[in-house]
Protein backbone atom coordinates (compact mmCIF):
# COMPACT_ATOMS: atom_id res chain seq x y z
CA UNK A 1 0.00 0.00 0.00
CA UNK A 2 1.26 3.74 -0.80
CA UNK A 3 -0.50 6.94 0.33
CA UNK A 4 -1.75 8.07 -3.06
CA UNK A 5 -1.62 11.91 -2.37
CA UNK A 6 -1.39 14.46 0.30
CA UNK A 7 -3.98 17.42 -0.03
CA UNK A 8 -3.20 20.78 1.77
CA UNK A 9 -5.71 24.30 2.06
CA UNK A 10 -3.55 27.02 1.15
CA UNK A 11 -4.63 30.90 1.13
CA UNK A 12 -2.56 31.73 -1.94
CA UNK A 13 -3.20 28.84 -4.45
CA UNK A 14 -1.12 30.54 -7.13
CA UNK A 15 1.88 31.57 -5.15
CA UNK A 16 1.95 28.08 -3.37
CA UNK A 17 2.04 26.28 -6.79
CA UNK A 18 4.93 28.54 -8.02
CA UNK A 19 6.75 28.05 -4.74
CA UNK A 20 6.22 24.27 -5.35
CA UNK A 21 7.33 24.64 -8.67
CA UNK A 22 10.51 27.05 -8.43
CA UNK A 23 12.14 25.53 -5.49
CA UNK A 24 11.46 21.50 -5.58
CA UNK A 25 10.85 20.98 -9.09
CA UNK A 26 7.49 20.10 -9.13
CA UNK A 27 4.90 19.68 -12.22
CA UNK A 28 1.38 21.23 -12.11
CA UNK A 29 -1.48 20.01 -13.78
CA UNK A 30 -4.11 22.27 -15.68
CA UNK A 31 -6.05 22.78 -12.23
CA UNK A 32 -9.66 22.62 -11.17
CA UNK A 33 -12.29 25.18 -10.73
CA UNK A 34 -15.62 24.50 -9.42
CA UNK A 35 -17.74 27.55 -10.50
CA UNK A 36 -20.47 27.19 -8.15
CA UNK A 37 -18.76 26.87 -5.21
CA UNK A 38 -15.65 28.88 -5.74
CA UNK A 39 -13.26 25.50 -4.67
CA UNK A 40 -9.77 25.48 -6.54
CA UNK A 41 -7.15 23.46 -6.66
CA UNK A 42 -4.04 21.84 -8.54
CA UNK A 43 -2.17 18.64 -8.30
CA UNK A 44 1.83 19.06 -8.34
CA UNK A 45 4.09 15.91 -9.32
CA UNK A 46 7.51 15.35 -7.92
CA UNK A 47 10.00 13.72 -9.73
CA UNK A 48 9.72 10.22 -7.98
CA UNK A 49 6.15 10.49 -8.39
CA UNK A 50 4.63 12.01 -5.18
CA UNK A 51 2.02 13.73 -5.43
CA UNK A 52 0.34 16.33 -3.62
CA UNK A 53 -3.02 18.24 -4.11
CA UNK A 54 -3.43 22.18 -2.92
CA UNK A 55 -6.71 23.84 -2.83
CA UNK A 56 -8.14 26.77 -2.01
CA UNK A 57 -11.99 27.82 -1.44
CA UNK A 58 -13.50 31.18 -0.54
CA UNK A 59 -14.93 29.14 3.07
CA UNK A 60 -11.48 27.99 4.49
CA UNK A 61 -10.52 29.78 7.64
CA UNK A 62 -6.92 30.88 8.38
CA UNK A 63 -6.11 30.65 11.64
CA UNK A 64 -3.27 31.05 13.46
CA UNK A 65 -1.13 27.95 13.81
CA UNK A 66 1.35 26.54 16.75
CA UNK A 67 4.46 24.83 15.73
CA UNK A 68 3.25 22.43 18.98
CA UNK A 69 -0.02 21.16 17.88
CA UNK A 70 -1.42 17.55 16.61
CA UNK A 71 -2.42 17.41 13.07
CA UNK A 72 0.04 17.80 10.08
CA UNK A 73 2.65 19.61 10.63
CA UNK A 74 5.73 19.34 7.60
CA UNK A 75 6.28 18.11 4.47
CA UNK A 76 10.32 16.38 3.58
CA UNK A 77 12.04 16.22 0.25
CA UNK A 78 15.09 14.39 -0.37
CA UNK A 79 17.52 15.94 -2.27
CA UNK A 80 21.46 14.34 -3.23
CA UNK A 81 24.06 15.93 -0.56
CA UNK A 82 24.43 18.56 1.83
CA UNK A 83 26.33 20.81 -1.36
CA UNK A 84 22.05 20.82 -2.55
CA UNK A 85 20.04 21.64 0.77
CA UNK A 86 22.72 24.63 1.03
CA UNK A 87 22.01 25.84 -2.57
CA UNK A 88 18.66 25.54 -1.71
CA UNK A 89 18.52 27.39 1.74
CA UNK A 90 20.42 30.19 -0.16
CA UNK A 91 17.76 30.42 -3.03
CA UNK A 92 15.33 30.58 0.28
CA UNK A 93 16.93 33.98 1.99
CA UNK A 94 18.28 35.63 -1.17
CA UNK A 95 14.15 35.13 -1.90
CA UNK A 96 12.95 36.73 1.35
CA UNK A 97 12.26 33.36 3.18
CA UNK A 98 13.21 33.21 6.80
CA UNK A 99 15.63 30.69 7.39
CA UNK A 100 15.04 29.43 11.59
CA UNK A 101 16.84 26.15 11.79
CA UNK A 102 19.72 24.38 9.83
CA UNK A 103 21.05 21.33 11.09
CA UNK A 104 22.43 17.87 10.00
CA UNK A 105 20.42 15.18 11.64
CA UNK A 106 21.73 11.62 12.70
CA UNK A 107 19.60 9.10 11.56
CA UNK A 108 20.77 5.50 9.98
CA UNK A 109 22.02 8.38 6.87
CA UNK A 110 22.79 11.77 6.85
CA UNK A 111 20.13 14.21 6.80
CA UNK A 112 20.57 17.66 6.18
CA UNK A 113 17.31 19.67 7.34
CA UNK A 114 16.45 23.44 6.19
CA UNK A 115 13.30 24.97 7.94
CA UNK A 116 12.05 27.80 7.07
CA UNK A 117 8.94 29.91 7.24
CA UNK A 118 7.66 32.65 4.94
Amino acid sequence: MKIEHVAMYVSDLEKTKDFFIKYFEAKANDGYHNKETGFKSYFLCFNDGTRLEIMTSPMIVNRDKDLARTGFIHIAFSVENKEKVDQLTLRLKEDGYNVYAMYRGNESKDVFRTKFIN
